[in-house]
């Protein structure tokens, strides 16, 4: 089912994320997660490709086994940065023959020993060429509500997102954020802009000191001072630092849903106990 399907026929939807094993040896556990969280219930989930395309095959088989053993459905990342177009058709014929009708066009980050293939320097050309091969997929791309961490101003990153949707992009999703406020003055901009497109707030919940860092030094993401405080208050507890991680998340989201914007996404990192812990606290929101 496409996902732009799901937004018309549901007024509010909730979905997760996992990602693909790095190598195969860690395929098993990957597929637990991601059943216990298929479990649950979403209204789709999305499986992430590896930089460079290094999990591509296992992205695949993930995301199949969702959609046909589980009955999810799914949305399969496609990054390009270090794929020659061969292999990103080859990737795009592969997720039509496994039945999955959402795919995720992303560049990707930009691999730390350098680029190996120049085919792609933007998700737009790689948008073009899915719906080249496919105008009938159903394509979802990234947006930055701070602004894309390579682009000095926000007002240019803008111009490229809306060169993206421009392209045929059909829903875009947020990179992580912890203040709606940021969200809310992003969706105003990109309006005034004529970006109409349904955006999907992504919701990273934080669980432990690290993530912080690395959510600043990956995203450029702002920190508020309040999570600053819950994450020093309670550093030396994991569990009651994953539980108040949890609630901050879910207030988030209620706060997001209250204002209007009810499809949401969660960054659940193959979590399932994250994932439970956001649908115990929303069940009753959500469905």
């Amino acid at each position: 089912m496409k996902i732009t399907e799901i937004f018309k026929e549901k007024e509010v939807t909730l979905s997760f994320e996992v990602f693909p094993p790095k190598t195969d040896n860690g395929y098993p556990a990957v597929e637990k997660a991601a059943a216990e969280i298929a479990a649950l219930g979403p209204d789709f989930m999305s499986v992430t490709y590896g930089a460079g395309g290094g999990t591509s095959k296992n992205t695949a088989s993930i995301a199949a086994d969702l959609q046909d053993k589980y009955h999810v459905p799914v949305l399969a990342h496609l990054t390009c940065v270090s794929s020659d177009k061969d292999h990103v058709r080859k990737m795009i014929n592969t997720y039509k023959e496994k039945g999955i009708e959402n795919i995720m066009a992303l560049r990707g980050d930009i691999p730390k020993e350098g680029r190996t293939h120049f085919d792609y320097n933007h998700a737009t050309e790689l948008i073009y060429d899915i719906k080249s091969v496919d105008p009938d997929i159903c394509i979802g791309g990234a947006c930055y509500p701070e602004g894309h961490i390579e682009c000095t101003r926000q007002s240019e990153d803008i111009q490229h997102l809306k060169e993206k949707v421009e392209a045929g992009c059909d829903f875009l999703t947020t990179q992580m954020f912890f203040d709606n406020s940021t969200l809310y003055q992003f969706l105003y901009r990109i309006k005034d802009k004529g970006i109409d497109v349904p955006v999907i707030p992504g919701i990273m919940p934080i669980t432990n000191e690290k993530q912080v860092a690395r959510s600043v030094a990956l995203s450029g993401s702002t920190i508020p001072q309040k999570m600053k405080i819950m994450v020093d208050r309670f550093q030396d507890n994991p569990e009651k630092l994953k539980e108040a991680g949890i609630i901050y998340a879910c207030d988030q989201i209620i706060d997001l849903i209250s204002n209007g914007v009810s499809h949401i996404h969660v960054y659940s990192m193959n979590k399932p106990d994250i994932a439970a812990g956001i649908m115990r606290n929303l069940g009753a929101i959500i469905k």
